[in-house]
């Protein structure tokens, strides 16, 4: 089932329960929350309070993608915050195993990411403790990039060592999704797909996420 993911990124964040419950109105079938530490990317984001703020106000599971050097130093925190997915990214500071681990003893489901440059095949080791893989497609940072056309091959890659390894693992992308290129990405492998600008900057949102979702 294709599931699409919106970041919320490109909400109002003067309003973020009001989209929030547009976006479940909509159908979105999860909540992208971008975290950025200013270190790993150039961006500043939003913290573990404001995760825990959205936990009360939306019953869309939160797919936290951890944007930051050191996830291990804040882990607990976005734990106890109410995520649901948390991403690490495979060239972060931290020992990547021991960090996924955590998060899946803790009852939430690990991903992992990689950048755009990062080849796919750092991900086969981590794949067998992996409830979901996360592809980059644009360089992480900043919302409204376009879609980098080499990484539709990483999808395919990846989807390959998905199917051979760990047929559960769910597959994300994550930048320049659009609803002209959704179905590329959804006929090269992709099943979760974070949309920002093409959802929030949408006329009609429920449109776009079933448009991006191929129905």
């Amino acid at each position: 089932m294709i599931q699409v993911s919106p970041s919320i990124l490109s909400a109002d964040f003067a309003n973020l329960e009001r989209d929030l419950s547009m976006l479940e109105e909509c159908g979105a079938d999860m909540a992208h929350v971008d975290v950025m530490d200013g270190h790993f990317v150039p961006n500043l984001t939003i913290g573990a309070p404001v995760v825990k703020a959205l936990r009360k106000v939306t019953k869309l599971p939160l797919d936290v993608h951890l944007m930051i050097s050191d996830p291990d130093r804040y882990l607990d925190d976005f734990i106890k915050a109410g995520s649901d997915y948390i991403t690490i990214h495979e060239e972060c500071n931290a020992p990547i195993r021991e960090t996924l681990e955590r998060i899946r003893s803790a009852g939430v489901k690990a991903s992992l990411s990689i950048k755009p440059n990062t080849p796919v095949s750092v991900l086969e080791e981590y794949l067998p403790i992996l409830d979901m893989v996360l592809i980059m497609t644009v360089e992480p940072g900043f919302g409204g990039q376009s879609f980098i056309p080499f990484c539709m091959e990483k999808i395919k890659e990846t989807r390959e060592m998905i199917d051979r390894i760990n047929p559960k693992c769910l597959l994300e992308i994550d930048g320049g999704v659009t609803v002209q290129n959704a179905p590329d990405c959804i006929r090269a492998g992709a099943e979760v797909l974070v949309a920002g600008s093409a959802v929030f900057g949408a006329s009609d949102r429920a449109e776009a996420i079933a448009a991006i979702r191929g129905r």
